[in-house]
């Protein structure tokens, strides 16, 4: 079998925000920047979630199935971003639970089988960008903020344009009427009502 090429084809993961910097940002101040029309690399991405479970730690999880696509501007600040996320994708390594997480004390998936986020707006803040949208889930839609830091733009082995992205938000799940739990004898709860969602993404360039 022939050995697979790692090697990008030009120098790699060039950071998008430098900390020594106040510079404006545009396309010209990015190295690497492109506009167009970028799709989630699903392969070498990652939508994970975690939650507090007996108040003493967190149970995490993962969706297996997602996409999502990216529109940059020539003001980066412009640029678009929606995802979706199919729920019954749900896998936090246990069978019983995640058919539990699937019924109508969770996400209600037979009604509700998509998670979906559209951005409204992007600001630059330091080092990071703070992505605005609407996230919809159980058919309710809240505001959220993703606090994202952007990798870098780079060439793969195989000739694709791509760039990295790591986002982080945080949402009350009893606001989006995902509202089960179980008190405990000792005090508290079953389950935390916050639940922190993670993004660690790769997208590629699509031909015009």
């Amino acid at each position: 079998m022939d050995q697979v090429d790692w090697t990008p084809r030009f120098e790699p993961q060039t950071p998008l925000f430098r900390k020594d910097t106040t510079m404006t940002l545009t396309a010209a101040t990015v190295p690497g920047y492109q506009t167009g029309t970028w799709k989630i690399d699903p392969t070498h991405s990652e939508v994970t979630f975690s939650v507090r479970h007996l108040a003493i730690s967190k149970v995490k999880g993962k969706f297996e199935t997602f996409d999502a696509t990216v529109v940059t501007a020539e003001n980066p600040l412009e640029s678009t971003v929606e995802a979706n996320i199919d729920v019954a994708s749900i896998n936090t390594g246990q069978e019983q639970r995640d058919q539990h997480l699937k019924t109508s004390d969770f996400f209600l998936t037979e009604e509700h089988p998509q998670l979906t986020f559209r951005s409204t707006s992007i600001e630059a803040k330091g080092d990071d960008l703070h992505i605005a949208g609407d996230l919809t889930l159980r058919g309710v839609t809240k505001p959220v903020v993703l606090k994202a830091e952007l990798g870098g733009f780079t060439t793969d082995g195989y000739g694709q344009v791509k760039f990295g992205a790591e986002a982080t938000t945080k949402i009350d799940r009893t606001e989006f009427g995902v509202n089960w739990n179980a008190a405990l004898e000792a005090g508290g709860f079953t389950l935390g009502n916050d639940v922190t969602i993670n993004l660690d993404v790769q997208f590629v360039l699509q031909a015009a």
